[in-house]
């Protein structure tokens, strides 16, 4: 493709986006990647303190910010989960499982000392794959 692929960036209009300059999903010729999510709807972190309900919450939100540009969970190749405490390892991976089951995409999970806000659990990642059609 001469001067590389196209670039759509697309916003959700969340707190931090434009303060901090980033997109919600950005999709690169056929690259398409969220930026992190978590379960903060309408400004307000959703589900305190139920890492399940936080993830199944993020990964909605990461899967709409997809279908914008036009992908979906079945072209989902890989997802990043970052959670606050090793003890919600099974209820974030069984609440990946539950969208991403039949899909398997690469995962990868990793335990950090927090994120933006103190009840914020989890945060997800998602890479897709949309080759032009």
């Amino acid at each position: 493709m001469p001067g590389g692929p196209t670039v759509t960036r697309l916003g959700s209009g969340g707190p931090w986006e434009a303060l901090y300059g980033y997109s919600r999903v950005v999709r690169a010729g056929d690259r398409v990647l969220t930026a992190g999510c978590t379960s903060t709807v309408d400004g307000a972190v959703a589900h305190v303190g139920d890492a399940a309900a936080q993830t199944a919450q993020a990964l909605r939100i990461a899967l709409d910010a997809l279908a914008e540009v036009g992908a979906s969970a079945a072209d989902v190749v890989r997802t990043r989960m970052y959670v606050t405490d090793r003890l919600y390892a099974d209820e974030v991976g069984r609440a990946h499982n539950a969208v991403f089951g039949a899909v398997r995409p690469a995962a990868t999970m990793v335990v950090v000392a927090g994120l933006i806000d103190p009840d914020l659990l989890v945060e997800v990642e998602l890479e897709a794959y949309l080759p032009a059609a």
